[in-house]
């Protein structure tokens, strides 16, 4: 199999180098010659080591005309730019690649560089030896997916800081070829092995690079082999950290990345965001060693206010479940009982992918339900909703409902839903305000549930719907 660092750097730069020549030229000069083929004799670069430390190599494009450069340092390290610094603390012989980006196309040329001697000092650093284990331990260092653990995978644009589109829950991907998976880093020639028991969970997107062919829009584990000639690396680029796997390695889920920023690097803890081949998206991974558990921290039990009028700043972070979600809208009947400006809008969209449309907020506490147990709210239910349309699944009343649900939970469950506690109410009027009122007395013996979710017009239907909700709070 093709190396999946050239297949996807060769992406990058076709799409850069063509970026590069629309911005460059001016149409005048793409009616003539955009100039001559660039030889790989033209491609000519400086390599001077450091005075302090000969195993830190600077490189210098000096080749004329160039749009833009591209280094291959040999060590497993690729970057950009005029110059670039190449770490080498092992003794060895690096081939250096430089590829150059003209007007008139791209071309490259190598340097064979020698390391004297192996610089000690370089490998004993903090994070090569969280990472591996260090000198000492000879077969390195083990990780494995942290599946028992909510977010252990996740997904957002390439630009957040947190997976805002997805996080796994606890053993989400049971079933898949991904927590049976185990990676381990060796110090010892930076060695990088990925034993996956022969199969790979892998992006749907992406599943070529591994021999497979997708199937529908859903990620899926594919059977694969390894490369047993990979290398770790760790590079710094503007104050980030980056864990760099070549010669055709991956970490655990597939998403056409081989390049991970380091969020968080403990003893125990390995926590990354791989771009994926997307430009838009990115995934989050959290590794922990082999043999380590992670201690569960009891939250405490507390009776806290929850409230938000949508107004002003609640004390809740709604989250959605298959819900558009709007809490800033005109309040669209400002009469009493609700005179109030804003509202939130919350839209059940049509068909089965929307049969459990849901808002809720999760706590960093338990509920103490011994003496405020109620929950009330305010809901406008309009009557052009379509209440008589039957589709939906057969477990469930297959119209949509003028129902509204709330529920409490254990968010940290992997099946939350599974003892929760529901209260159901009924809305006979429509187009306008009505208030309603949720007790919970029952379950004052519960000190398990840290989740509250509301839902508006029944679950399993596939009907489309429109609803407003105000005022909720703990009574």
């Amino acid at each position: 199999m093709k190396s999946i660092i050239k297949i996807s750097r060769l992406y990058y730069l076709v799409a850069a180098f063509a970026g590069l020549l629309l911005a460059s030229c001016s149409p005048e000069e793409f009616n003539g010659s955009l100039g001559p083929v660039p030889t790989s004799d033209l491609v000519k670069f400086s390599v001077k080591p450091d005075a302090s430390n000969p195993n830190v190599v600077s490189f210098v494009n000096e080749t004329p005309g160039t749009i833009t450069a591209v280094w291959d340092l040999g060590n497993g390290n690729t970057g950009d730019g005029g110059q670039i610094n190449g770490s080498y603390p092992l003794k060895g012989t690096y081939t250096v690649k430089l590829t150059v980006f003209t007007k008139g196309g791209y071309t490259s040329n190598t340097q064979t560089i020698t390391i004297a001697q192996t610089n000690v000092a370089m490998l004993n650093r903090d994070d090569y030896n969280m990472l591996t284990g260090g000198a000492a331990a000879a077969n390195g260092k083990t990780w494995r997916i942290e599946g028992e653990t909510k977010g252990h995978l996740g997904v957002g644009p390439a630009g957040a800081s947190t997976p805002e589109w997805y996080q796994a829950g606890a053993n989400d991907k049971a079933g898949e070829g991904y927590y049976d998976d185990r990676v381990t880093f060796n110090l010892n020639g930076f060695k990088f092995t990925n034993n996956n028991n022969g199969n790979t969970f892998s992006n749907w997107e992406f599943v070529g690079d591994l021999g497979g062919t997708a199937s529908g829009s859903n990620d899926l584990t594919v059977p694969y082999t390894p490369s047993a000639n990979s290398a770790w690396s760790i590079i710094e680029e503007n104050g980030k950290k980056f864990l760099v796997i070549s010669g055709g390695g991956f970490i655990g889920y597939y998403s056409g990345s081989t390049r991970y920023e380091i969020l968080s690097l403990t003893q125990d803890e390995l926590y990354i965001k791989g771009n994926s081949k997307k430009p838009s998206d990115a995934w989050w991974q959290r590794l922990v060693r082999e043999g380590y558990t992670r201690p569960i921290e009891a939250k405490p039990i507390k009776s806290e206010d929850i409230f938000d009028n949508f107004d002003v700043d609640g004390n809740v972070t709604w989250k959605k479940e298959t819900l558009t979600l709007n809490e800033s809208y005109d309040n669209p009947l400002p009469l009493p009982i609700n005179a109030s400006a804003k509202a939130a809008m919350y839209i059940k969209q049509e068909g089965p992918g929307f049969m459990f449309a849901n808002m809720f907020a999760d706590f960093n506490y338990k509920f103490d339900l011994t003496t405020r147990n109620k929950i009330t709210l305010k809901v406008y239910i309009p009557g052009s909703n379509d209440f008589t349309t039957a589709a939906g699944e057969s477990w469930a009343n297959p119209r949509l409902l003028k129902q509204v649900s709330v529920k409490l939970q254990d968010g940290t469950s992997a099946q939350p839903w599974s003892n929760q506690v529901e209260v159901v109410q009924q809305v006979t009027q429509t187009d306008r305000w009505v208030e309603l009122t949720f007790d919970f007395s029952g379950a004052v013996s519960r000190k398990d549930l840290d989740r509250l979710v509301i839902q508006i017009g029944g679950e399993g239907n596939h009907i489309a719907g429109l609803f407003y909700i105000d005022d909720i709070k703990l009574q």
